[in-house]
């Protein structure tokens, strides 16, 4: 009878509990099976939440939105020197860890009497720095800065030559004190003081002190940027998507002619990146293309945006970031931005232009050199945009811009040109000195102009191949030559004196030209061809302008006009930053890595001069000690930007807010010891240059330093 109770009594509630679950289903019927798969995506959301968060963005997600680069900035390269063929302003250095650095150089080299050479009043001990940029390759030269430490007896480095040196990293290590790294790059050749360009009388002797080899250290490791995701979103799938989005837009071909990414993901966070030949002479623009890639993309959604980007490309606060998204599309943004050459606002067809450049279609041709012409803040960008193509239509409107008054707009031209095609016949230059330098002589029809290089390559370009100089003249070349033109004259009179030689002599033609030839034939270094000119130009012996460095710049500011064509200041756009510049265009090294200026390069006054004079060589200081953490504050400034105030350049500048720089002050060098020292090197012969006869124990030098060292004598 129980058992019976309980059995329906069960069978009630069964039944109850099987029409509640009827009855709910049929109200949701939806709900259980929705909690089961509610579950199984919480569970595989670890493996594609990325996947899904990219899925659903209702903008298409860009590369530079998930990922940064690494190592942009210049790396500071080091080491200890000696510079040879003075005229009796060396001098023996005092006790220090960069004589003993040098002697250890020395000794490895099996240069014979090495403290005997260091006494030496026509040689002196360097500290030496330059900087490696980035994605550069190896065979690359850069520019090279010296100074003579604080506590040496030398006092000027004029006409002298650097000799064969090491250039390498050093990095701080807790409890261990600066460490040498690997040697990346070599450096030697004549240097270049900026005591050439005049000033008062305590500016130029501090000046002498210090100076600059143009192009002079060969890059020997060559350097690849790293791109890294985003810690939220790193795993190996998303890193080998991002590779595989810029391998398809940027690609090159190896020696078998095999198709090479310029991206290979090495980890589920880092990829390697290349720089396309494209490029090549303007990174920045690279890494921003890239930045705009996007991350995924379907045909439809590209489409889309592409329809999108069309109608941004005509507003100009929009237009910059629609040309480099659509130049990162490819070729098939090509219409899109031909369309956009028609834009009312030359800023928007200026964009338009620059993109069509890189993807290498030639419609933007017109609108580039209406920028270089019309528009300073747009030139920089227009020219290298211009030098990427490879037509005869660009090389013309480059040559015909070499013509132009402004002289940064003639010289940007050239070497855009001298980029894009170093043969082409118009301004292949004339190597001079055993190719230490070159000479580039132009047959512009603009007004005459002389310009020289004081960064990145020793040349001098003549705008005008007729040129004359104008008599009288009386200069000087380096030490003991001698330019004269008489008054009335047609010749001129180029000599040589040399004690324990015979005088040389020759008599050339007016043009400026032949003058430098001849000069170069008797031994003058591309130092002693900027002394000349400069002493030329003092002297109003030029026929026209004379420039140095006259770069455009990026970073200036656009007035962008309203409908009426009026220009409000209060419409003013930046067009790129200074740190964007083409590296066609260089910038300071150290206004890419953020060090402080030097004073010199922006004080001239007698006061400031003499502060800078009686500082404690920071440097020095340091090596003594090598526990001491570097510090990696320069004290050099781009004179470019800023002139000193109590000195009056020679140049002439036709932009008031383009003038033209003089020679910048050089870096002090860092202040980090070297606690290890890595032997390398075979031993070759080598010999220094001197007026005197020389020393028999000179003779016997067996190092791979130059031949000109043999002659320095020893006293």
């Amino acid at each position: 009878m129980i058992s019976g109770h309980r059995f329906c009594w069960s069978l009630i509630v069964l039944l109850a509990t099987t029409g509640f679950c009827a009855t709910h289903m049929a109200m949701n019927p939806f709900k259980f099976g929705k909690s089961e798969k509610s579950k199984a995506a919480s569970e595989s959301k670890s493996e594609e939440e990325i996947e899904d968060e990219f899925a659903t963005k209702t903008e298409t997600p860009l590369i530079g939105t998930y990922a940064s680069f690494a190592g942009l900035e210049p790396v500071i390269l080091e080491g200890v020197g000696l510079v040879v063929g003075l005229n009796g302003t060396g001098g023996d250095p005092a006790p220090s860890q960069f004589r003993s650095l040098l002697l250890e150089d020395m000794k490895r080299r099996n240069v014979p009497n090495p403290n005997q050479i260091l006494a030496s009043p026509n040689t002196a001990l360097v500290v030496i720095k330059a900087y490696l940029p980035p994605l550069i390759e190896k065979g690359a030269t850069i520019d090279v800065e010296v100074k003579i430490p604080e506590s040496a007896q030398a006092t000027s480095l004029e006409g002298g030559y650097l000799l064969d040196c090491d250039l390498t990293e050093h990095a701080f290590v807790p409890g261990r004190g600066v460490l040498e790294g690997h040697t990346f790059a070599k450096a030697k050749g004549p240097i270049l003081t900026s005591s050439v360009l005049g000033g008062s009388k305590s500016e130029v002797e501090l000046q002498k002190r210090m100076g600059r080899v143009l192009g002079g250290a060969t890059v020997l490791r060559e350097r690849d940027l790293a791109i890294f995701l985003r810690n939220d979103v790193r795993s190996v799938r998303n890193s080998s998507r991002i590779a595989e989005a810029i391998g398809i837009r940027f690609h090159d071909y190896d020696k078998s002619g095999i198709k090479v990414s310029m991206a290979e993901a090495k980890t589920d966070q880092k990829i390697i990146l290349k720089i396309h030949p494209t490029y090549r002479e303007n990174y920045p623009r690279y890494l921003q293309v890239i930045r705009s890639i996007a991350f995924r993309e379907t045909t439809v959604t590209r489409r889309v945006r592409l329809q999108k980007l069309a109608k941004d490309i005509f507003e100009p606060d929009k237009a910059e970031s629609a040309s480099l998204q659509l130049e990162a599309v490819g070729k098939d943004a090509i219409p899109t931005l031909k369309g956009a050459l028609e834009a009312p606002l030359l800023e928007c067809q200026f964009y338009a232009a620059v993109a069509l450049a890189y993807l290498g279609d030639t419609s933007g041709v017109d609108v580039l050199e209406k920028c270089v012409r019309e528009e300073p803040a747009f030139r920089v960008f227009a020219l290298s945009a211009l030098s990427t193509i490879e037509d005869a239509e660009s090389y013309v409107k480059l040559r015909e811009l070499m013509s132009e008054p402004t002289a940064e707009t003639r010289y940007g031209a050239f070497r855009a040109m001298w980029t894009a095609s170093r043969e082409e016949p118009f301004i292949r230059g004339i190597p001079l000195k055993d190719k230490q330098y070159q000479l580039h002589v132009l047959k512009t029809t603009g007004q005459p102009m002389t310009h020289v290089t004081l960064r990145t390559r020793p040349e001098i370009v003549l705008f005008g191949a007729d040129q004359e100089f104008i008599a009288p003249m009386y200069a000087t070349a380096g030490r003991g030559i001698m330019v004269t033109i008489p008054p009335g004259s047609r010749t001129v009179s180029v000599a040589k004196f040399a004690v324990g030689q015979a005088d040389e002599r020759k008599e050339t033609s007016l043009k400026v030209a032949d003058v430098i030839y001849a000069a170069a034939e008797m031994g003058a270094s591309y130092p002693d061809i900027v002394q000349l000119l400069v002493q030329a130009n003092r002297q109003q012996n030029l026929p026209g302008e004379f420039a140095m460095d006259a770069l455009p710049k990026a970073g200036r500011f656009y007035s962008r006009p309203d409908a009426d064509g009026s220009l409000p200041a209060s419409r003013k756009a930046r067009v790129g930053r200074e740190n964007l510049s083409p590296n066609m265009f260089p910038i300071s090294p150290e206004k890419a890595i953020g060090e402080e200026s030097d004073p010199l390069a922006l004080k001239t006054d007698a006061e400031s001069l003499k502060a800078v004079s009686q500082k404690p060589d920071a440097s020095e200081k340091s090596l003594a000690d090598k526990n001491a953490e570097p510090s990696m504050a320069s004290v050099k400034t781009d004179g470019s930007e800023k002139k000193p105030a109590s000195r009056k350049t020679p140049e002439k500048s036709s932009e008031k807010n383009e003038p033209n720089s003089g020679l910048p002050s050089q870096s002090e060098p860092d202040d980090s010891p070297r606690a290890e020292k890595k032997s390398s090197s075979k031993p070759t012969a080598d010999r220094s240059a001197a007026d005197d006869e020389p020393d028999s124990s000179s003779e016997k030098i067996q190092s791979r330093w130059l031949p000109a060292f043999k002659r320095t004598p020893v006293k």
